[in-house]
């Protein structure tokens, strides 16, 4: 088959302008619990986008991790992405349920959240993930998996569950959301698009985009 040829009908749902919340945080809350009574494997997923200090685009998939005035994730501070984040702040999240057939897309500035709420999550986590935190000089060359596995065992001898900390290289960050836009597969491809766009004003303005 050529992958031109691959197609989908989408026929689910609808989105209209009139049937969304005025906060666009509001609207997400409720496809994220419908997306979660449909059980969407790994419904949390999200990709995030970068910008490196060249201009050139990245990306790659994180885990969703909290939700209150902006989405936050959890990562190492030290890693190509974390780096990426000092250098260029703003960011591009998607989330995509095919099961759905749902997708938001999000823009927004990151900010590191606070070290104790670093702490808490960190300290919620398996000691096995806790351990993983110390373990990864994320992002930078390996010689081979076997000096993993070594300091591994190594940290396994000098902490316990009780005597572990967080690592000052790791932690969280909010995305703090200045454009979310809601898109629903219809027939036809033409689709709903719903996008909010924060004001100076600090409120949300919604529009329908052509799809």
């Amino acid at each position: 088959m050529k992958i031109s040829d691959i197609r989908i009908d989408y026929s689910l749902k609808s989105l209209d302008i009139t049937d969304v919340q005025t906060s666009p945080l509001d609207q997400f809350h409720i496809w994220f619990k419908e997306a979660l009574d449909a059980k969407v494997l790994e419904v949390n997923a999200m990709n995030l986008a970068t910008v490196q200090q060249d201009g050139r685009p990245n990306s790659r998939v994180v885990l969703l991790k909290g939700l209150d005035s902006g989405f936050v994730f959890f990562t190492n501070y030290n890693s190509k992405k974390g780096k990426e984040l000092s250098g260029n702040p703003h960011v591009a999240l998607t989330f995509y349920w095919a099961e759905l057939e749902r997708q938001v897309r999000i823009m927004g500035k990151v900010e590191k959240v606070n070290p104790e709420e670093s702490d808490e999550y960190f300290f919620s986590r398996p000691f096995s993930s806790q351990i993983g935190a110390w373990v990864s000089p994320q992002s930078e060359v390996i010689s081979n998996r076997d000096t993993l596995a070594q300091k591994e065992a190594e940290l396994y001898k000098k902490f316990s569950p009780e005597t572990i900390t967080r690592p000052a290289h790791w932690g969280g960050y909010r995305v703090m959301p200045y454009e979310i836009e809601f898109w629903q597969g219809r027939p036809s491809r033409l689709h709903d698009r719903i996008c909010y766009t924060l004001t100076e004003q600090n409120d949300w303005k919604i529009a329908r985009l052509a799809p």
